[in-house]
């Protein structure tokens, strides 16, 4: 029941509410729902102001919109927000160069929140510098995201791009080494590894999309001693808890803190 209450908090209904806190905080809403049905001209101008400002909006029914509202008036539009405004990705790369460990982590596809969340803990803790994920087709960062990541998505960096595959080829220009997560890769034990880094990780069924792939200058996996099924396929989020140590472990990072082998 908490987590359903945490869920409604997040809700705001109403035409004019929504216009105004996309007009003035757009990176703090994760989805715009408008009804399919209406037309108006504050329907027209809350459309082009989502687009206006890169904010992802669902066309739904009048039924969808009054279960997510719970009775309170929608006047046909409602917003759902984030727990967590993210950065500007431009400003991650250079950011995260000063992070104790100068590693990113990108994600394709990954749509379960408590992956994402269980993921950010690990890599806050590690020290590294941040996540960057695609605006469509993403986990949603709500309660059970932050549940999951025991509040480290309010202390890590998470930046969103409108195209996944421009952000690793920007990452590669700016200096960074691009690297893929793939069961079918070469071992993350024996690969020439180097920082600052990007890691990144498809999604839980089909793994990194071509276009994403092929931006990735080695593709990595963790090789196993005993074949087991739940570790086998496209992906597996222990696989990534591995890799990412061992891009900061070759490089002379432990526990987030810089080797003396470091000048």
């Amino acid at each position: 029941m908490a987590g359903k209450n945490d869920d409604e908090s997040l809700i705001v209904p109403g035409i004019k509410p929504v216009t105004e806190r996309i007009a003035a905080a757009p990176s703090a809403v994760d989805r715009v729902y408008i009804d399919a049905g209406r037309r108006s001209p504050d329907i027209s101008r809350l459309r082009n102001l989502c687009e206006k400002n890169g904010v992802k909006y669902d066309l739904v029914g009048t039924e969808r919109l009054e279960k997510l509202c719970r009775g309170s008036g929608h006047q046909g539009a409602a917003l759902r927000l984030r727990c967590c405004a993210p950065v500007q990705y431009e400003d991650l790369l250079v950011d995260a160069c000063e992070a104790p460990v100068p590693l990113i982590v990108a994600l394709d596809g990954v749509l379960d929140p408590g992956n994402v969340g269980t993921l950010a803990r690990t890599l806050y803790a590690l020290g590294a510098a941040g996540i960057v994920f695609p605006r469509h087709n993403s986990a949603y960062l709500g309660p059970g995201a932050m549940r999951s990541s025991a509040g480290a998505l309010s202390l890590l960096p998470v930046a969103e791009v409108p195209n996944l595959a421009a952000a690793l080829r920007l990452a590669s220009d700016s200096g960074y080494a691009v690297y893929g997560a793939d069961a079918g890769g070469d071992s993350c034990f024996e690969a020439d590894l180097s920082l600052p880094a990007v890691l990144v990780l498809g999604s839980e069924e089909k793994g990194m999309r071509p276009s994403v792939r092929a931006e990735c200058s080695s593709i990595l996996a963790v090789p196993f001693g005993r074949e087991f099924d739940s570790l086998t396929g496209t992906f597996d989020w222990p696989s990534a808890g591995i890799e990412g140590r061992q891009i900061i472990s070759e490089n002379g990072h432990v526990g987030g803190v810089r080797g003396s082998g470091e000048p």
